[in-house]
């Protein structure tokens, strides 16, 4: 088998081919959530704050300037990012489980169903 059709054969796997959506999703989503925290969030936030700009919260230290504003942002990404999954994650389980139940009772019922019929 060549290096050429042996890549191929890995790359057409589905599990490759869902990564592969899933990184371009993933890193879609991030911009949205970037955009919904520095222009709709963080906005607001810093009106209920007395008007800071968090993106600029920043001090010297030595001759480093540490900006904690931009850290805040990206932990608010963070934070909307994890609660989203979360909420996915959540959201398949419970079709997986009513699925297996599903399953579970057509695996009851059908075999009652297959005595009755004899």
């Amino acid at each position: 088998m060549s290096l050429a059709s042996e890549f191929r054969e890995f790359a057409m796997k589905g599990s490759v081919i869902d990564l592969a959506v899933g990184v371009v999703i993933g890193a879609s989503f991030s911009k949205i959530v970037d955009s919904l925290v520095a222009d709709i969030i963080m906005p607001i936030v810093g009106i209920l704050t007395g008007g800071y700009n968090f993106s600029k919260l920043s001090f010297k230290f030595g001759e480093a300037e540490l900006k904690y504003g931009n850290f805040i942002q990206a932990l608010l990404n963070f934070l909307i990012i994890a609660f989203v999954l979360f909420m996915v994650i959540k959201a398949v389980n419970r079709m997986k489980e009513k699925a297996e139940a599903l399953n579970a009772l057509r695996g009851n019922i059908l075999p009652a169903a297959a005595n009755e019929v004899k």
